[in-house]
């Protein structure tokens, strides 16, 4: 038999084609397996976010006391009384934390800067150098500002020399020839408490940002400042913005600088809470002014990360 009429080779049996409700099943848990990775999380914002939220929400609602014992009755009065009768504890709350987040990111973007495009091979010792307060309580880095600051201390004693303390004292955030118990007392201590919290986002964000375009700018003839301004920045956006919200949020609620720095007269809201909670036992209104700082946070940080407009974090 020749070649042209030999028969065809059969082809081996396709194999045979999967039940279609095999199918639906293996793609039902293909769907599954996410939410299950998730189930974890979840159970713990509920357990220890959402389960305190609720509670608290339902303690600024209730009338009584801690003898006769608290009910709820549904008296959202609380939430006015709380904000007429501690509104200056708010404001510098807010205004202690932006100054001190603006401080952060005026000292914290140069160094920033220079560990991610300057550094070299000293650049993990930097780094350790920034984290290292970490390794040290919050508590005692706040204690040794009192060192620092003491009437006595050189620092005092250098500002006296050079009159600086006149100015300051003019200006209302000292107070005659002293630092402690003032304004720029506690704002000195949230700056330099939360200032790793502002550096390591932008070194984050600087360390992404390729080197090449640097020599296109200056191919382009920009100068250096132009460089930073039309193209560094730009791109370390995403990073002062994480920067500046890991800043402020947390100083905005911080109640021990204020509580050891300052003076009855520097108290921030967060004193106010402190206080309520566990020295007047007023747990409505505590928890009436947590939730009011909460919102007046929410609201600033969305009004905030709008007008910024960075992608990574709109």
């Amino acid at each position: 038999m020749s070649a042209a009429t030999a028969p065809l080779a059969e082809a081996p049996p396709a194999p045979p084609a999967a039940p279609p409700a095999a199918l639906r099943r293996a793609a039902r848990r293909r769907r599954r397996v996410p939410y299950l990775l998730l189930l974890a999380g979840v159970a713990w914002l509920l357990v220890f976010f959402v389960a305190p939220m609720v509670y608290q929400a339902s303690t600024s609602v209730q009338t009584g006391s801690l003898d006769a014992g608290f009910k709820v009755t549904w008296h959202f009065a609380t939430y006015w009384d709380a904000l007429r009768s501690y509104w200056t504890q708010f404001v510098k709350s807010l205004v202690y934390s932006g100054i001190a987040t603006v401080l952060c990111l005026v000292i914290g973007y140069p160094l920033a800067y220079t560990i991610a495009f300057r550094a070299g091979r000293w650049r993990n010792v930097v780094l350790m150098l920034v984290i290292a307060p970490f390794f040290t309580s919050f508590l005692i880095r706040t204690l040794a500002w009192e060192t620092i600051l003491a009437d006595q201390g050189p620092v005092v004693r250098v500002l006296n020399d050079l009159h600086l303390l006149d100015a300051t004292s003019w200006l209302g955030v000292t107070s005659g020839h002293r630092l402690m118990a003032t304004p720029l007392a506690v704002v000195c201590g949230l700056t330099y408490n939360f200032l790793p919290f502002m550096i390591l986002p932008l070194y984050t964000s600087l360390e992404r940002v390729d080197g090449r375009l640097h020599e296109a700018a200056g191919d382009l003839y920009a100068t250096p400042f132009t460089t930073f301004r039309k193209v560094t920045f730009p791109l370390s956006m995403p990073g002062v913005v994480a920067g500046t919200l890991l800043t402020f949020i947390p100083a905005s609620g911080d109640y021990i600088n204020a509580e050891l720095l300052g003076s009855t007269n520097q108290k921030m809201i967060g004193n106010v809470i402190q206080s309520q909670f566990l020295r007047v036992l007023d747990y409505p209104t505590a928890a009436a002014l947590s939730f009011i700082l909460m919102a007046v946070i929410l609201g600033i940080v969305t009004v905030y990360v709008r007008r910024a407009g960075t992608e990574d974090l709109v």
